[in-house]
Formats: structure tokens, sequence, C-alpha cells
């Protein structure tokens, strides 16, 4: 298949019978053109579908009017902060650059100074970082970081409240009666899944409680990663009645497990997550999750980038609320 090749300035100079100098001002809105040019040359421009290079335009302005997306790996979370951040975008003068800077398994350290090296100056004005790992930058623009690993710090930053999450589930589980309740938690360098295993351990406490330890284990939120976790949990002669899952890919991972080992979700085992990605809608059953609002965290992100750019003093440190999202994963335990 064969590509077009890319619309120089020239190419819309000469279909428009006027100098590259005249194109020059009026894709850089210069004075001293006549209208009746500029509408012409305009004109020129949407029937070729010319665009101004990125780099030679960041040379000339110091601006792109492009704001990066930095994400060490796309997979659901990010995949719908990215949704949230694209409908923002809209009608800001803006555009987005969506750039996965990891290594495809999401354990790179260090990858966002990597990608910011790389896309500042030239390419972007300002980037959100989705779950950074190092969250100290020395780049010369705004960049905002949403559920950084170690939490908010110097960085602008947006997250959920994963404690008051962890909370809702465990009390749920807790209300139907369950108090074996096992935890597959992330990874342990990660501030929010150490939050949510906080979270569950104050509320088996405040339910008074006593969280068996051989029943929590570190599912390190991948599918792939939660799998054997969660078969040694479920294969004890004492298995946990009831599983909170750090997020949704785990606790559909655990969902795949007991369905391996012959237990049926929600009759034998009821099972929790956290996320709310699109995924736990449509596994079999639907899974009872705790949302965080990852479109909503998204979008914030990006406003909040814009309006640092713009010069705008507002909060810097955004955190939303989590709501229990309740399907068919769960159960009451039987007398």
């Amino acid at each position: 298949m064969a590509f077009p090749q890319r619309v120089k300035m020239s190419d819309v100079a000469r279909t428009a019978g006027v100098s590259v100098a005249t194109v020059s001002k009026v894709v850089n809105g210069r004075y001293g053109v006549a209208q009746a040019t500029v509408e012409r040359v305009q004109q020129v421009i949407r029937q070729l579908g010319y665009e101004a290079s990125l780099g030679a335009q960041s040379l000339r302005s110091h601006r792109t009017n492009v704001l990066g997306i930095l994400v060490a790996e796309f997979e659901p979370f990010s995949t719908e902060l990215l949704k949230g951040a694209s409908v923002e975008v809209a009608g800001t003068g803006y555009q987005l650059l969506a750039y996965s800077g990891g290594d495809g398994a999401g354990t790179a350290v260090g990858w966002e100074r990597r990608s910011l090296a790389r896309l500042s100056g030239t390419l972007i004005d300002g980037a959100v970082i989705v779950t950074p790992t190092v969250v100290e930058t020395k780049q010369g623009f705004h960049v905002v970081a949403v559920d950084p690993h170690t939490g908010p710090s110097g960085l602008p930053t947006v997250d959920s409240d994963n404690f008051a999450g962890a909370v809702l589930a465990t009390n749920y589980l807790l209300s139907l009666g369950h108090r074996r309740i096992g935890h597959i938690s992330g990874r342990a360098d990660l501030e929010s899944s150490r939050l949510r295993e906080a979270g569950f351990r104050q509320a088996m406490a405040d339910a008074g409680v006593t969280v068996d330890e051989r029943l929590v284990r570190v599912g390190g939120f991948r599918v792939d990663s939660a799998a054997e976790p969660a078969a040694e949990l479920l294969s004890l002669p004492d298995r946990p009645t009831a599983v909170f899952a750090g997020n949704d890919l785990s606790a559909i991972s655990t969902i795949d497990v007991a369905r391996s080992l012959g237990l049926s979700v929600p009759d034998d085992l009821s099972v929790i997550g956290f996320d709310n990605i699109p995924e736990s809608a449509l596994v079999n059953p639907p899974l009872t999750t705790i949302m965080q609002p990852l479109q909503r965290m998204g979008a914030e992100a990006l406003r909040l980038l814009i309006d640092l750019i713009a010069g705008v003093e507002r909060d810097t440190h955004i955190r939303l609320p989590t709501e229990l999202v309740v399907r068919s994963s769960c159960q009451a335990l039987p007398d």
C-alpha cells in the first residue's frame, strides 16, 4: 500500500498561486496578506490537508499546542483515563499525544523521565503522566501526575480515595456475613496498593474480625501475576469465603482460577474488585467492584494541566471519591 507524501508549504503556495512567504504568514496568523488571499490559501490548506510540522512550529513560537498523555503501557486503567482526557481537550485549542514509554509489562522504573526527555521541547507543551514511578522531573514545562506510585508529592496530582474505597469493599463483604476474607493486593511499590490493603485491614479491625495473614497475598494488579496467589488461597483447606482483589484485573483472574478449581462464583466464593474498568461488567458473573471515576480522573488531570500552563492559581492535588458498584459476583454467606 502506497502512502501519500506529506503536503509541504510549497505545495500549498503552488496550488494557491502565491509565494511560500505568503502561505507562511497565513499559517502563522501574521499581518500583511489581503483577506481574499487569506481565504484562498486557507481553502487550499483544507483541500490538500496541509499541517504544519510540530517541530518547525515549536522552533518558531516555542509552542506546539500539543499535550502529552504518558503511560507505561496501554492497559484498561490508562485507556479509561485517556478517554476522559480526550473529551476534556475538545474546544481548548490543544491536541493530545498519547505515548507509551514503559517496557510493556508496566514494571520499568524511570520510564517517565526518558519519555519526557524525548518529547519535551519540540513536541509537547506539557504532560500528564499516569502512575509514574518517579515524580521528580527537571523538565521546563508543567507536568501533572495521575495516581503516582509514591502518592502525592511536589508534582500536581490527581488520584482517588483508595483507602475509603477499600473500606467500602471490605464492609460490603462483612455485611454479607463473610469473615474469612482474603485480600490479593497490588504491587508493593505502589501507594494505591498500600492504601487499599490498609483500608481492608482497618475495616476488618473496626468489625472486630482478625485478619488471617495466610489469606493476604501479593497479586501485582495483573491477570497473570494474580493467578498463582489466587490459586494458593483457593486451594487452602480452610479457604476464604470471599476475596477482595486489589483491582479488577486481579478479581477477574481470581474468578477464572475459582472456575478452574471447580468453585462457583458467587455460590462458593464471593469476589469484589477495584477500578470499575469496562471489562468488570462483561465478565461472568459481572463483577461487583469499587468504582474509581477513571474518565473523570483523566479529564481533571488535563484541565489541571491546561490551567497550570495558563497561570491559573488553584489546588494542585485533586482526590476524587470512590463508590461501590454492586453486580453479581458476591452473595450473602449461608447461615
